[in-house]
């Protein structure tokens, strides 16, 4: 589980510089963007699965596409809200009900 964990946080940071890049390339950096959205929504619901997954794909498209946000550590944000400020999963309890005949 922590290696899965630090490779996720790993592949975010890269995600990240790779996303932020795209900002420092004067004329063909807002359209590099085109491309880079939809890739990078793809990799986040790949790294984090079900809706959690589907909802940061959402936001990191967003964030892509639109001018002046490539700054926004999304990949890595997500990582910290998954692995740090989500509070642990609580264990599920099933009841079990038997009848005895005797």
């Amino acid at each position: 589980m922590k290696k899965i964990k630090y490779k996720l946080l790993r592949q975010g940071i890269l995600y990240d510089a790779i996303g932020m890049t795209t900002a420092f390339i004067p004329g063909i950096g807002p359209f590099l963007d085109i491309f880079w959205a939809p890739y990078a929504a793809k990799k986040m619901s790949d790294m984090y699965q079900g809706n959690t997954g589907k909802i940061a794909a959402v936001i990191v498209f967003l964030e892509e596409i639109l001018p002046f946000t490539d700054f926004i550590p999304t990949f890595t944000l997500m990582w910290i809200y998954t692995y740090v400020l989500s509070p642990a999963p609580k264990p599920v309890v099933q009841t079990i009900e038997v009848e005895v005949n005797e």
